[in-house]
């Protein structure tokens, strides 16, 4: 037990620092858009590439980590690259640079969330108890951090470029710990004959477009919610970083009791009652233009989105028909094809209307995971 104890401390850590690289870039991305000069359409065709280079990788990624061990291929990519990601931004002196540090970027922050996946579901079949959602509460603890040191060095004055240097090496010394902790991964030869790209089938192509939804909800309101509420509210940078913050730390709430949730309702009403609450969020988000209501808003989509991805990952480690990395990554392929998708979509309907407008796409996602939510059940049919 103690062997599992310490796996599930390394694979909560790993969540946390996952988040927490994420948070910081979202709580910096208007920093980062006047830095460069970008407007709405630039800004999204940068997180487009983000996303592209991201979803490349969740294959790559997945068939190493069913190939070499999830455990092995998590520690050396959280250990060695990802604290490079946010320098490499820092660094970057022209639009060039900056689209090849985010390519960078969604390369190995993709790869690595796929293969701590794939751990994080090892080590709930052998803890034998649901324990998905609070590995992802991590994550989202790690994300309201990143965007919290977000809010207070945007509010003291401390430059984009020495805040994600720190935040790299602080990350890179709470690694060091986390890649002596053993742990054997299951390994499985990969077929010449899988392609490249995975892709979902069968019954995991449903579990997949509820994950398309809910991540790209969750890649909307981290890359967008700043400049949404310095737009529509006219708050300043630091302030505009409250919504993602607010939205972080109710996704971790939620996340928290997650688990003992499903474990009792089931995922389908889990999943259904959440997407609920997560259109009530939105329709709040859409009628209001002052501070408080909006940042309420944004809290309770992070309510009803919080448990939806940590149940299709669940979903997909326990399928029988693929292997568990395989399984895993073709539902990041699609599922998180949100990011790719969806901030272009975003960036492109915000040049030609609004910001405001082009946040009405979030009710409808809100909606569609609603109608999918009983596809998360291992037995769809109830």
């Amino acid at each position: 037990m103690k062997f599992v104890r310490n796996s599930r401390f390394a694979v909560s850590v790993i969540f946390a620092i996952n988040g927490v690289v994420f948070g910081t870039w979202a709580s910096r991305i208007p920093e980062i858009s006047d830095l460069h000069n970008l407007s709405p359409g630039a800004l999204g065709l940068l997180i487009f590439l983000l996303g592209f280079s991201a979803v490349i990788a969740f294959s790559v990624f997945g068939r190493a980590a069913d190939r070499y061990g999830a455990s092995t291929v998590t520690k050396r990519t959280t250990c060695i690259f990802i604290p490079l990601t946010l320098i490499f931004i820092a660094l970057a002196n022209s639009i060039w640079a900056l689209a090849a540090a985010i390519i960078f970027f969604g390369v190995i922050h993709g790869g690595d969330d796929v293969a701590m996946n794939a751990w994080a579901a090892e080590v709930e079949r052998k803890d034998e108890r649901p324990l998905m959602s609070s590995f992802h509460a991590m994550w989202s603890l790690g994300a309201g951090i990143g965007a919290g040191t977000g809010v207070i060095t945007s509010f003291y004055k401390v430059a984009m470029p020495m805040h994600f240097t720190i935040t790299s090496i602080v990350i890179f010394l709470a690694m060091l710990p986390i890649i002596t902790i053993p742990f054997k991964s299951e390994k499985k030869q990969n077929s010449n004959k899988e392609p490249f790209i995975s892709f979902p089938k069968g019954a995991l192509l449903p579990v997949a477009l509820i994950t398309f939804f809910a991540s790209l909800g969750e890649g909307i309101v981290a890359d967008w919610s700043a400049i949404f509420l310095r737009s529509v509210a006219e708050l300043n940078n630091s302030s505009a970083a409250l919504g993602f913050t607010v939205f972080s730390v109710c996704m971790f709430t939620m996340r928290l009791m997650g688990d003992k949730i499903a474990l009792k309702f089931g995922a389908h009403m889990t999943a259904r009652y959440s997407g609920l609450i997560a259109l009530l969020g939105s329709i709040i988000v859409l009628t209001f233009n002052s501070l408080v209501p909006l940042v309420i808003g944004f809290g309770f989509i992070g309510i009803g989105i919080a448990v939806i991805i940590p149940l299709a990952f669940s979903r997909a480690g326990k399928d029988k028909e693929i292997s568990q990395g395989s399984a895993i990554a073709s539902i990041a392929t699609l599922g998180y094809g949100g990011m790719l998708l969806g901030p272009l979509f975003i960036g492109l309907i915000a040049e030609f209307t609004s910001i405001k407008t082009s946040f009405l796409l979030l009710p409808i996602l809100a909606f569609l995971i609603f109608l999918l939510s009983k596809h998360l059940s291992t037995n769809p049919r109830v």
